[in-house]
């Protein structure tokens, strides 16, 4: 065992207890606190590449383990498995001895999985920014989704949506009969107006790319997925299966490879005489810093032959530094942890737009464009 990659992984435990899950998650913010503490657990990691060992492929392999034993007594700390229970003095000696006694299949899981989210929830800040990018289009539109996972996002104008005022006043968007719907609490910046959210998105063609494609309609595929939600947050994983069972319907064309090297290929799969609109969602973090920059160059090639938009919702710095560097006036929202941007090209030249700051599970967005 490796002193050095024990210590960076118990670091990386650490910070996330105390900043990622701190008031989101009570019992992975217990979890994972102690986790730091116990070479044991955070031993177990190891086992996964070094750019995968992170906190919640820990936990989602916990997750999946308890998933497959339903009866085990830690399950009553797993609301998403049906537990009531809250954290108690008991929940850190069990957890411990139910992962170390299973060591050996958390290690294969781990040295063979990556994290994998797709969060429905996201598609509520995501709206109304593919619905500017489709209005400013003035016709049907091509979505592609850059780092899709399942793909589910590409169904979000499927979805219906409830964006509840500060001030009290409720606003709807998308179909009304659907299986899926959304809520969003929305704030208005001063100056801003409100988002245009229409009944309908004119998305006539979508295709999905990653580099690791998920299957939804896959049953060990859709358990990982609901592995990798946390696991006292039931709300998120029934909307996962709720969103993977719609999808069913109408299955989107997922393409496999890199985000960089095979953005073009992704996108000749769509009709070239439509406008385009590429979505990203927390897909940067997952690139070299020097990708990222190279990402973004090749959507300016790409919108120098066609109409293109570019729908991003990345964590605050990434947000800032790719989409619209030098409005760090921005950084009055404290509680932001996310920016939502729109970009498009004109003459080679990118016209960038910081539209909302939203919370990483679209449960709340700050609306700032008037």
């Amino acid at each position: 065992m490796s002193s050095d990659r024990l210590a960076e992984v118990k670091q990386r435990l650490q910070r996330f207890a105390e900043h990622e899950v701190a008031g989101a998650s009570p019992l992975y913010e217990h979890l994972a606190g102690h986790a730091a503490t116990d070479d044991d657990i955070a031993g177990l990691l190891l086992a996964a590449p070094d750019e995968q060992a992170k906190p919640t492929l820990l936990l989602a392999t916990a997750h999946r383990l308890v998933q497959a034993e339903p009866l085990h007594p830690l399950s009553r700390y797993y609301p998403t498995l049906g537990g009531f229970d809250g954290v108690d003095r008991e929940t850190w000696p069990l957890f411990r001895e139910f992962l170390l006694e299973r060591a050996e299949p958390a290690r294969a899981i781990m040295a063979t999985r990556s994290t994998q989210t797709n969060e429905v929830g996201r598609a509520a800040v995501l709206y109304p920014a593919v619905a500017l990018a489709a209005k400013q289009a003035t016709g049907k539109v091509a979505l592609l989704e850059v780092g899709c996972s399942a793909g589910l996002l590409l169904g979000l104008d499927r979805f219906n949506y409830r964006y509840q005022c500060a001030g009290g006043e409720q606003l709807t968007a998308g179909p009304a009969k659907t299986a899926i719907g959304l809520h969003c609490a929305l704030e208005l910046a001063p100056g801003a107006a409100a988002p245009h959210l229409p009944k309908k998105l004119p998305v006539a063609a979508r295709v999905g790319l990653d580099r690791e494609p998920v299957d939804a309609a896959d049953e060990e595929e859709l358990a990982w997925l609901e592995a990798c939600v946390w696991a006292d947050q039931p709300e998120r994983a029934r909307l996962l299966r709720s969103a993977a069972y719609e999808q069913r319907k109408h299955p989107p064309e997922l393409v496999a490879g890199d985000a960089v090297d095979d953005l073009r290929t992704a996108v000749d799969r769509l009709p070239a005489d439509m406008p385009l609109v590429v979505m990203t969602s927390h897909t940067l973090p997952y690139l070299a810093p020097e990708r990222r920059a190279e990402f973004v160059a090749e959507l300016a090639r790409l919108a120098g032959a066609r109409p293109l938009w570019w729908v991003s919702e990345e964590n605050y710095e990434v947000g800032l530094t790719h989409v619209a560097p030098g409005k760090e006036e921005l950084s009055y929202d404290r509680t932001a942890q996310c920016t939502l941007g729109l970009v498009s090209w004109s003459d080679g030249q990118p016209l960038a737009r910081v539209l909302a700051t939203t919370a990483p599970h679209g449960q709340r967005m700050t609306w700032l464009a008037g």
